[in-house]
């Protein structure tokens, strides 16, 4: 897995209210991966291991109550695995190709000790995408 650099880190809504030095510090915690269209990025019933930002291409939720949604650069899907112990309840797989940013939960956590703004940062979105608002 490469490393994020801060640059890539503004480029994604979610992280673009950082300061410089928070971007670094997440960076220096976050890997960067690839996955081939088809591959089960998260699986219902799984423990989360952490988040995942989509950089490029596009994954596909399945949702717990039917249906799917697509979601592409600059979204995440995994948010809840930093935050809780929950098993996963949707499942995403990859729609292309994608090259996507993993931070993992005990990451965050550790992240979240030195940076806590990073947290408040995030409340916004994670409160729309907890209220459906995708």
């Amino acid at each position: 897995m490469d490393a994020a650099t801060p640059a890539t880190l503004r480029r994604i809504p979610l992280f673009s209210g950082l300061a410089d030095d928070e971007l670094a510090a997440l960076a220096a915690r976050a890997g960067e991966f690839t996955a081939p269209a088809g591959q089960v990025l998260i699986e219902i019933g799984q423990p989360g291991s952490g988040l995942f930002v989509i950089e490029e291409g596009e994954v596909e939720v399945e949702l717990p109550a039917g249906g799917s949604v697509r979601v592409g650069p600059g979204e995440f899907v995994g948010e809840i695995a930093l935050l809780t112990d929950d098993p996963h309840h949707a499942r995403v797989r990859a729609a292309s190709d994608v090259r996507c940013l993993a931070i993992g939960r005990a990451d965050f956590a550790a992240l979240l000790d030195e940076q806590p703004r990073v947290a408040v940062a995030m409340l916004p979105v994670l409160a729309r995408r907890l209220a459906g608002m995708i």
